[in-house]
């Protein structure tokens, strides 16, 4: 009988501390402060009960009073600060940190050599996400001004030197990368406008893969069975060349055969670039699926600088027509010669029109980035299937200028006419010699194959990443020196000019799900002998032509 008479204490006790403690919460968020002092029924019901005596209850709610005002007396925590706006449905956070070690290597047919021992780095940020009423928008910050690269070199900052001493940072600025608004009003069409990621399926043959087209672009999709039939249209502002108009006298424009003065005067149009494209996605199988697409590139409000008589544009100028040969020289099968300068850059000396026919840009007349006679067809391509449980893919591009013909021709031109003058600049002679015109140098083509584990194509270029993932990835390239818009070239592979083909080749694998280390190999030489490799790189700008080209990178990258 004691025995019995202990259990239902011990329940009795245990249940007026829950008791006690229900009803202390009840009386700090409901109870009126007139009935604070008032006893819970519920200890009531438990004395008549006889769990528990009149004493025991008093003491226990006593405490739990006393613990109930110690609590009210804490502090409460601060709120957040961090506030969204209403107006956003949601945020992401995505970018990377990348570290690099690369050496890049020429040579000329001379035998001359450049080789760049670099370590680098790059950082990527930004925030994108959906608005409401089916708008989205994003935008990313890039080190780097470079807009075909991000990365800055380690320990060339113009800033460290005796003075300031080393470890300087004035080349690691910050720079808007990307910065747009979409609205997609319907599954089938989305428009974007500002600068924007590259809305285009293309391969980095024909642009390289961090340069973000500014303007508007379109996109439509429409399924039909196993079928996404698709089309991107482009209207990008290439180059704002401000003011419009200027009257002469205002400091503005270059009069000729002077790089300074009160100025000859302006009058320029905006520079634009359309894209037309077209194509489908063929999900054949579960595991197949084949990719292809046409577009169409054209140019309008190119401007030479004839068209401004008596002055010179600044240079390089993209209305002049594109010339693309540099230091050395083989004309109509003769030995090979010097001219002044390298890839064209002559400091301080006018090739304007009283000079040289054709070509108004002071201290570069051999222009490498013209846009004259550039009507561009590219067809990008993609099989994709699995070999066992490993993905892989065929993948390649072909592009064809329609006005290649005229543009080789142009370019004959006007290199004949600044050979044929150089005796007007100091130091030179004249070049009597004809330069034929190779008007076959029009196409390019890239061809490759990529294999890694599942779900990892990609993972070389940053754009996938899961842990212990891996892939291969290996190229041809082929581009002639009149095929293509010189300005949009990747700068890596191979090194942003015309006239060369060659191989890539790259491995990556993933440590962590965010952690990618990545290997890259490249080697080009020059297409055709009788021309230069014509373009507008900036690693190596002192060789053209370039006779033959390796790179190798080791990337750390994280990805986020």
């Amino acid at each position: 009988m004691r025995l019995i008479k202990a259990r239902r204490r011990a329940i009795g006790l245990a249940g007026i501390i829950v008791v006690a403690a229900i009803s202390v919460a009840t009386r700090g968020s409901c109870a009126d402060s007139s009935n604070t002092n008032a006893t819970d029924p519920l200890l009531d019901l438990f004395i008549k009960k006889g769990f528990v005596t009149q004493q025991e209850a008093e003491q226990v709610e006593s405490e739990a009073e006393a613990l109930r005002t110690n609590e009210m007396q804490m502090p409460s925590p601060p709120l957040s600060k961090w506030k969204i706006s209403e107006g956003l449905k949601n945020v992401e956070l995505f970018g990377d940190v990348r570290l690099r070690y690369e050496d890049r290597s020429e040579e000329d047919p001379a035998g001359n050599s450049i080789d760049l021992q670099r370590f680098r780095y790059s950082v990527r940020v930004g925030l994108r996400g959906d608005l409401f009423d089916h708008f989205n928008y994003g935008f990313r910050l890039d080190t780097g001004a470079n807009p075909r690269s991000s990365f800055i070199t380690a320990g060339t900052s113009s800033s460290s030197g005796p003075y300031q001493g080393p470890f300087g940072k004035s080349n690691s600025g910050i720079n808007i990368g990307q910065v747009y608004l979409g609205w997609q009003p319907w599954n089938w069409l989305g428009i974007t406008v500002g600068k924007m990621p590259n809305p285009l399926y293309t391969t980095p043959m024909v642009w390289n893969g961090n340069i973000s087209p500014e303007g508007f672009a379109e996109r439509l999709k429409y399924p039909v069975g196993p079928v996404d039939f698709f089309a991107t249209f482009g209207q990008f502002l290439y180059a704002d060349l401000n003011p419009d108009s200027a009257s002469q006298g205002l400091g503005i424009g270059f009069l000729s055969g002077s790089s300074s003065g009160s100025g000859s005067g302006q009058k320029t149009d905006n520079i634009f670039m359309f894209a037309w494209q077209g194509g489908l996605d063929y999900h054949i199988t579960t595991n197949i699926s084949a990719k292809i697409a046409a577009t169409l590139y054209n140019y309008q409000g190119l401007q030479s600088s004839s068209e401004n008589p008596g002055t010179t544009a600044d240079s390089p100028y993209f209305g002049d027509p594109y010339v693309g040969e540099g230091a050395y020289y083989l004309a109509g099968g003769a030995a090979q010669s010097f001219a002044p300068g390298y890839s064209g850059y002559n400091p301080g000396h006018d090739f304007s029109l009283s000079t040289v026919p054709g070509s108004g840009s002071i201290s570069f007349p051999f222009n490498q980035v013209g846009l004259n006679h550039l009507l561009v067809v590219e067809i990008p391509f993609e099989f994709n299937f699995k070999i066992s449980r490993l993905d892989a893919r065929v993948f390649g591009d072909v592009a064809y200028n329609l006005q290649g013909k005229q543009r080789a021709e142009d370019a004959a031109t006007t290199y004949q006419n600044i050979l044929s003058t150089l005796a007007a600049v100091p130091g030179s002679t004249t070049i009597a010699t004809n330069f034929p015109a190779q008007t076959h140098d029009v196409k390019a083509y890239q061809i490759g194959f990529d294999i890694g584990s599942r779900d990892s194509l990609g993972l070389v270029g940053g754009t996938a990443s899961r842990r212990h993932a891996w892939e291969v990835k290996t190229y041809w390239q082929h581009i002639e020196q009149y095929a293509l818009d010189p300005n949009l070239l990747d700068t890596d592979f191979f090194e942003g000019v015309e006239n060369l083909q060659g191989i890539y080749v790259a491995a990556g694998y993933c440590f962590t799900d965010n952690l990618i280390g990545t290997f890259r190999y490249g080697h080009a030489s020059r297409i055709n002998d009788l021309l230069g490799t014509g373009g507008s790189g900036q690693d190596i700008p002192q060789i053209n032509p370039i006779k033959d080209f390796d790179i190798y990178q080791v990337d750390l990258t994280f990805r986020f």
